[in-house]
């Protein structure tokens, strides 16, 4: 069979979309492989359906598979792309959905025009509520004796934050679940920091049984924020929408910025927004169309 599908990206964090509303498939891991191949594929990071709702109070479900075939639970510039993907096939009338995702339910909302299935725009600006960030271990999950032979990670004092050893060094995160599990590094400067290394130890480390996206952060001032992400599943990526804003969670937790901060990724900028504890998250950054296509399946 034929599939028709997009291509999209959110600040070069790369994605094929496909509606299985009006068309209907079963996606495979191995599919998914060969379908993220940049040669002989289509090429991406992430894989995006949009589906009918199994919820009555969500507008569509929203489901993210890895570039290896592995579904995860969230992805912020994903589900900036399906909120224009969706006004663009005309899915939905409505500028604000509400979007089903296995890591809890997130509102998108539509700013400026809607977009123009007959043409320009391209590219548009959607604000993203992620919902509330928790920080509990239970729920990363990380597992501060998963080192084991009594080799724990201890915490700092800080919320959320922890020190151990790889390989002898000393190591410090900061862990938030903003539906997904991530681990926030502070770093001097993420020019120098060493993301592939430290990324690919840590993103699969005993201490976060279901891995982990690693960040690095670095605090310019108190409204503005540098960061680099090694993703699960995937690898460093061009930006990271739920990486940006653990990093902004993380950095406000620990006092080194306000409500509001822009965070910088290699492909661009976003702004999060967080009043504090109990609060949910707003990421606001673009969505672009890059072009369409139809694919054998």
């Amino acid at each position: 069979m034929r599939l028709d599908f997009a291509k999209m990206h959110g600040l070069g964090n790369d994605f094929m979309v496909l509606d299985l509303v009006t068309q209907q498939f079963q996606v495979s891991e191995t599919q998914v492989q060969a379908w993220s191949d940049r040669r002989t594929g289509v090429g991406f990071d992430q894989l995006l359906l949009v589906e009918p709702p199994a919820e009555p109070e969500a507008d569509f479900r929203y489901r993210i598979f890895n570039a290896d075939g592995s579904e995860v639970e969230q992805c912020g510039n994903g589900a900036r792309c399906v909120a224009w993907y969706v006004a663009w096939r005309r899915l939905s009338p409505k500028p604000e959905l509400v979007l089903q995702t296995s890591g809890g339910p997130i509102v998108t909302r539509l700013v400026g025009a809607l977009p123009d299935s007959g043409g320009a725009p391209t590219e548009g600006t959607v604000e993203v509520d992620m919902g509330a960030p928790r920080t509990e271990p239970e729920a990363i999950p990380f597992d501060p004796a998963g080192l084991g032979s009594g080799n724990s990670a201890r915490p700092t004092g800080e919320p959320a934050t922890w020190t151990f050893e790889l390989d002898g060094t000393p190591v410090t995160v900061t862990t938030v679940s903003m539906g997904n599990p991530h681990a926030v590094l502070f770093v001097d400067s993420i020019a120098t920091a060493h993301v592939a290394e430290l990324g690919a130890a840590l993103v699969r480390h005993p201490l976060f049984p279901e891995g982990a996206n690693i960040g690095f952060c670095e605090v310019v001032d108190r409204g503005f924020l540098r960061l680099r992400v090694f993703e699960r599943g995937v690898g460093e990526t061009r930006a990271c929408g739920t990486g940006a804003c653990a990093a902004a969670v993380a950095a406000r937790l620990l006092e080194r910025v306000g409500e509001r901060v822009k965070v910088s990724l290699p492909g661009g900028k976003v702004r999060i927004a967080w009043q504090g504890p109990g609060a949910t998250v707003r990421m606001t950054g673009p969505a672009t169309l890059v072009f369409e296509g139809r694919i054998h399946a």
